[in-house]
């Protein structure tokens, strides 16, 4: 099956990143989970996968200043805290959606 594409990345509201998948699914990522979810070697040890990244020093209401594409396969934030360096591809971000339907109650997330 292929990987959903987004047919459209914009804010949800002041914080917040929404995605309009080519699927028809919508999801609604609270910028900080993103945040801490980056998946660069500053946040993310590249030889065990361990979040190395420090929740306590994400603020609160970090958010994207700027979304860009990454070829085909993902985009990068440019984030209020000067974080940007992660590429968030498009399998991830569909894996990390939070709603109802991707994370069944009791489901762990990633």
């Amino acid at each position: 099956m292929p990987i959903p594409i987004p047919a459209e990345i914009g804010r949800a509201n002041q914080h917040d990143v929404r995605i309009r998948w080519n699927d028809g699914h919508e999801s609604v990522y609270l910028a900080c989970d993103l945040r801490l979810a980056c998946p660069c070697a500053t946040c993310v040890e590249e030889m065990t996968g361990r979040k190395i990244v420090n929740p306590l020093s994400v603020p609160a209401n970090v958010h994207p200043l700027g979304i860009s594409l990454v070829g085909r396969y993902a985009i990068q934030i440019q984030w209020s805290d000067g974080h940007s360096t992660g590429i968030y591809t498009f399998e991830n971000l569909r894996r990390l959606c939070p709603c109802p339907q991707c994370r069944p109650a009791g489901k762990a997330g990633s």
